[in-house]
């Protein structure tokens, strides 16, 4: 028995560093059946693989050492306005990073609408656009809780972050009505909801919000949530940097918003969630 559990512990240690990618849904995610567009990864963009077409909704996960392990888990949700992933600067490189501090990443690859054009469609309606990954996020916030003793993480230590649209689907999982099923805690960087404001409910985990001055494309859609959350009594950690524009991920361009991931980092280890879980 003793040989059979250290040859499990052996296994598990040489596997922690690989992603291992789960489907979300088992068969056909509802809502996308008749879907027919083809998933590609675009790469050696600007900013790295972006996702486009993607009809089957996974996450992928970066697990640490087990002992280095906190137990403490994030789900990362890349943005794209619902037509792509930025699945490598707001997706794996934000994994990577949380695994090498001891933290569960979880990337994200939720269903985006098809791709028809370049750029995004004028007249997209981000409430419809968005409705099947904002699905995926509470989906995906489930799975990730019924896997937490086989993944290392504590069940009540599980949180979401999101990027841009990301942070829309971010805030869905933080605005459900079942209070049970939200993260412990959620973090919006340079997101929230982009169509109708929903209503606030009670009963909210701490909330983590991080964007620019100079984002030219959601700054009052971000500073819109921010008050209607201070106005509903909650105290969200915002951190408002003077320059970084819209989507600088794990960029590095010489603001101070090169550094939201280190200020997210001390605003966890401030809630207790980098220290090893008992």
């Amino acid at each position: 028995m003793r040989r059979t559990s250290a040859l499990a512990l052996l296994l598990l240690g040489s596997l922690c560093c690989h992603a291992q990618t789960l489907k979300l849904w088992p068969g056909v995610a509802p809502g996308s059946e008749t879907w027919k567009q083809k998933e590609q990864i675009e790469t050696n963009t600007p900013i790295g693989s972006v996702a486009i077409n993607i009809v089957t909704p996974t996450i992928t996960a970066y697990l640490p050492a087990r002992a280095k392990a906190t137990g403490t888990g994030v789900i990362i949700a890349p943005g794209g306005a619902f037509v792509a992933l930025a699945i490598d600067i707001e997706g794996n490189d934000v994994a990577r990073w949380l695994q090498s501090k001891g933290i569960a990443a979880f990337v994200l690859k939720y269903r985006t609408i098809e791709k028809r054009g370049e750029g995004i469609p004028r007249d997209l309606n981000m409430d419809e656009a968005g409705k099947y990954g904002m699905a995926d996020g509470i989906q995906a916030t489930k799975v990730v809780r019924q896997h937490a003793a086989e993944w290392g993480v504590a069940p009540d230590r599980i949180g979401f972050l999101g990027f841009s649209a990301g942070g829309m689907v971010a805030s869905a999982t933080l605005l459900q009505q079942d209070a049970s099923a939200r993260p412990n805690f959620v973090a919006l960087i340079y997101g929230a909801p982009f169509g109708v404001m929903p209503s606030i409910p009670s009963r909210l985990p701490p909330v983590f919000m991080a964007w620019a001055q100079d984002d030219p494309m959601v700054l009052d859609d971000i500073t819109r949530f921010y008050a209607a959350l201070k106005a509903a009594g909650y105290k969200p950690e915002a951190h408002i940097f003077s320059a970084g524009g819209h989507g600088f991920g794990m960029r590095k361009q010489g603001a101070s918003s090169d550094h939201w991931i280190d200020d997210f980092y001390n605003w966890l280890q401030m809630k207790g969630y980098t220290k090893h879980s008992p």
